[in-house]
């Protein structure tokens, strides 16, 4: 049979009675915490107004953002009625069922409340933390693929996967293209551009070269990608997370558009 063996991780860390520590909320957690500590060092560095009992703030926030976010952006997107069966099921994350276009508007609103609340320019603070989330989406999506889900579509290239899951078909391993495109390499692009302080004084620069960089690689990835079982191809042959990524590449556009139009501020 062609295809590599799929290797058998255990989704779930270790357990204590009933309760089971899973990959899948580790990579949140540590994501979490090490952009935390990533844009802590950053207003350290370069002395700006935010105080740690600001960033503590904008982390609450943004995890809420996060979970509600993704959450019910998933039920939303691509729930199938099973929701309605079975509401408790909603609150099951650890599950998994959580969509990442989701989690953008939920950060984006975090992130809008939390300016409000500590007094300070809301694309100036999305700019400090869009060259962080590239670090959840990498462990994010090695947990997907830990547990055996979001995997690609039939293929015969060399490395693909048996997914158990997949009917141990030959599969593409898309959890894993994501995890380097969306994860690795958008996350040493923002970072090397932070660099720049022509950059950084754009404010909204830094966050739209994000939403770009995230749905241009999330769109191609999508042709690899086996659609959701409950949703399938829609219209054009497109998948849910390749229309979804249409509006924000629009909104990344936009706002370039009009940074360049209108100077430092966009």
């Amino acid at each position: 049979m062609t295809g590599l063996a799929y290797p058998e991780i255990s989704p779930v860390i270790f357990s204590i009675g009933s309760f089971g520590l899973r990959w899948y909320s580790m990579a949140y957690l540590i994501g979490i915490l090490f952009g935390w500590w990533l844009v802590s060092c950053r207003v350290k560095k370069y002395a700006l107004p935010l105080t740690a009992t600001n960033l503590e703030d904008i982390a609450f926030y943004v995890t809420l953002g996060i979970v509600l976010g993704g959450r019910l952006g998933y039920i939303l997107f691509y729930g199938d009625g099973q929701y309605l069966v079975n509401p408790l099921e909603i609150f099951a994350v650890w599950h998994g069922g959580m969509s990442f276009h989701g989690g953008i508007l939920g950060v984006i609103i975090a992130l809008l409340w939390a300016a409000r609340k500590v007094n300070y320019p809301f694309l100036k603070l999305t700019d400090l933390v869009a060259p962080v989330v590239p670090l959840g989406i990498f462990l994010g999506r090695l947990a997907n693929f830990v547990n055996d889900e979001l995997w690609g579509r039939v293929s015969d290239v060399a490395w693909a996967v048996r997914f158990p899951r997949g009917g141990y078909l030959p599969r593409h391993p898309s959890q894993i293209y994501e995890a380097l495109l969306e994860g690795i390499v958008l996350f040493i692009v923002l970072n090397y551009l932070w660099r720049f302080k022509w950059i950084r004084e754009k404010e909204g620069l830094l966050s739209a070269i994000f939403l770009l960089g995230y749905s241009l690689f999330r769109a191609f990835v999508e042709q690899y990608r086996e659609p959701d079982a409950q949703i399938g191809f829609l219209w054009a042959g497109l998948t849910m997370g390749q229309i979804l990524s249409f509006p924000i590449i629009a909104i990344g556009v936009y706002l370039i558009i009009r940074l360049f139009k209108n100077g430092k501020k966009a």
